[in-house]
């Protein structure tokens, strides 16, 4: 097979994981990498041996006999890279969420199409190990019926470099509800077996980041970009169709537990489950709980997991796609715009004070 010739935008935590993840392939080839950082690009460029470094990504676009790109950069740039990208007849690796929103969204699926090439989304922890063997338990039946889930990633002391595009509306289209709280959408989904949500009625909060309360002590801003614009805390009441309902909580910050928490739980008629992460991705398998009854008994238990691959389980599966043409058209960028949507529909919820149908 011949290499699939990769080029990386962005070189901060997550375009570093999407470099590691390339390398680690034996069929993969890095071929550029653009960054706006000299120093760290020279040392990134050395250590992933990629011959072209760019400061800016219409440079790295140019370059000749390019099969995919990856982009892992502020999200206001997700949607012109992309479509930029798709134009020129590449594959597309997408940092989430999506886009700023679904209008944008949209114009990235329509480029895809139109390109006949694949648009996929970081959607990484839904391949958790945890997740997955949860998720086997419900395809399996052994819950019976979900008719209620509840699903949340909570911080205390979460928000990402205050005063940087992270928390300007118009850079990032959103606060812990864009930013993590799509995680929490897509792998509740996931779990659920993908039913499509009919309607949302949400909240968002902004009571803490604006007062400068909340910043993750280990990361700041290089430079003031914006006031704080954004909530620090999001809930959602989600009906699904079926009849199950999926309640989401998020926060960037808010008083409670200083352990970071990912959870889901969910009842059945059959059997319920409970996932809890305290410590959220620094605990690589939460404590998965079954509960059962048989013949009238009490028949819990508790599944085991092995860790999840995260990034590196993604990026396989993204070249795994881009050597199967036969999976091109269902892989483009759909089910990463129904979350855009359904985001969308809380947002403007939480701004009307009412239930929003979900297009």
């Amino acid at each position: 097979m011949s290499p699939i010739r990769v080029g990386v935008v962005g070189i901060g935590w997550a375009g570093q994981q999407h470099l590691a993840a390339y390398q680690d392939l034996p069929d993969v080839e890095i071929v550029a990498i653009a960054g706006k950082e000299p120093e760290l690009l020279a040392s990134l460029g050395a250590q992933h041996g990629a011959p072209r470094l760019f400061e800016s990504w219409e440079e790295l676009l140019e370059v000749p006999d390019l099969d995919a790109v990856s982009i892992a950069v502020p999200t206001f740039l997700h949607a012109p890279i992309a479509i930029a990208a798709l134009k020129r007849g590449l594959h597309v690796l997408s940092e989430k969420p999506l886009a700023r929103n679904a209008v944008e969204g949209q114009q990235m699926v329509d480029a895809a199409r139109s390109a006949g090439r694949v648009l996929d989304v970081v959607f990484n922890h839904r391949l958790r190990g945890d997740v997955q063997a949860l998720g086997e338990i419900i395809k399996r039946g052994e819950l019976g019926r979900p008719y209620y889930a509840k699903a949340s990633w909570m911080r205390r002391r979460g928000i990402p470099m205050l005063g940087s595009w992270f928390t300007n509306q118009e850079m990032s289209g959103g606060g812990p509800l864009a930013d993590i709280g799509v995680h929490v959408l897509d792998y509740a989904l996931f779990l659920l077996g993908e039913p499509r949500v009919l309607s949302v009625n949400a909240v968002t909060y902004s009571e803490l980041g604006h007062r400068g309360i909340g910043g993750m002590k280990w990361e700041t801003a290089d430079g003031n970009v914006s006031a704080y614009e954004v909530e620090d805390f999001a809930a959602a009441f989600a009906r699904l169709e079926g009849g199950a309902t999926l309640v989401l909580e998020t926060s960037w910050a808010a008083f409670r537990s200083p352990e970071d928490l990912i959870d889901f739980s969910v009842l059945g008629t059959d059997g319920g489950a409970e996932l809890k992460a305290v410590g959220a991705t620094k605990k690589q398998v939460g404590d998965l709980h079954v509960y059962r009854d048989v013949d009238g008994e009490v028949a819990d238990y508790q599944p085991t997991a092995e860790p999840g691959r995260a990034h590196a389980g993604v990026v396989e599966n993204f070249v795994y796609l881009l050597r199967d043409p036969s999976r091109w058209p269902t892989n483009d960028g759909s089910l990463a715009l129904k979350r855009a949507r359904v985001i969308d529909a809380c947002y403007q919820s939480a701004t009307e004070k009412r239930e929003i149908t979900v297009e």
